[in-house]
């Protein structure tokens, strides 16, 4: 059996207290962390807090060796954690569609996600967001402009984009990197970008949420990870006055 828990946006209490009971019967608990990660706790917290040991995965043992896995889950009750809510990402997806391949029962237990976090903190609406993307810190001489194209098209259509900022080991992409992104490209493509919502630690005790221009989002102190961005299309009248209300718009 292969369960995958959610633990939410910030800290190891964020967990359900199904995911919680789960954890406690499992025989083996994994976590991966190169997705998203719980900033305000540490493994070694989980592992008081859940009362059981945690054995962190690498990208590689997901996605292309994940026999340690699935070995475990085909003999006993294994659990998988990740940040947020397991399916939102599509190597969670692929996981379960490999266990599922090799006859391993599944099971998934929700937990909140940034997905929907992002509306309630915006009061940008979730049915008024088109195709997100994501931004990967530049490589050499790599530095796609995909995610710009996604923005572009979802402008066009009328629709909001929720942009996430890569993660790699311990470096993370600030909306203010983010948003000079789209300003160099916009520039480049003699365009721009109206306006961007920055948001920092959303789920923890003390989120930042600011809406504006390039130049007062870019300047702005958002402080610690995680940060996410959102290129908002047209707002609503109601979208615009929460953007006043909360956000500094």
């Amino acid at each position: 059996m292969l369960t995958f828990i959610g633990l939410g946006l910030w800290d190891q209490s964020d967990i359900s207290l199904r995911g919680l009971s789960i954890i406690a019967s499992a025989d083996a608990i994994f976590l991966e962390e190169y997705t998203s990660r719980l900033m305000g706790t540490t493994i070694a917290e989980m592992e008081i807090f859940y009362k059981r040991p945690v054995h962190l995965l690498t990208r590689e043992s997901v996605e292309v060796n994940p026999g340690e896995v699935l070995g475990a889950a085909s003999v006993g009750s294994v659990v998988f954690l990740t940040a947020g809510d397991p399916m939102v990402s599509t190597t969670h997806t692929d996981l379960r569609m490999r266990a599922h391949a090799l006859g391993i029962k599944t099971d998934i237990v929700h937990g909140a996600s940034i997905a929907s976090a992002v509306c309630g903190l915006s009061g940008l609406q979730n049915y008024r967001f088109g195709r997100s993307c994501s931004i990967p810190f530049p490589v050499k001489n790599w530095a796609p402009e995909t995610p710009f194209e996604v923005v572009r098209e979802n402008l066009a259509a009328g629709l909001h984009t929720l942009v996430f900022l890569d993660i790699q080991e311990g470096r993370y992409m600030t909306v203010n990197e983010g948003v000079s992104f789209f300003t160099a490209v916009a520039s480049r493509r003699r365009t721009a970008i109206g306006l961007f919502v920055g948001i920092a630690r959303a789920g923890s005790p003390s989120p930042v949420v600011l809406a504006g221009n390039a130049e007062k989002v870019s300047a702005a102190d958002f402080g610690g990870p995680l940060h996410v961005l959102i290129v908002p299309g047209p707002l609503h009248v109601m979208e615009q006055e929460y953007l006043c209300a909360f956000a500094g718009l």
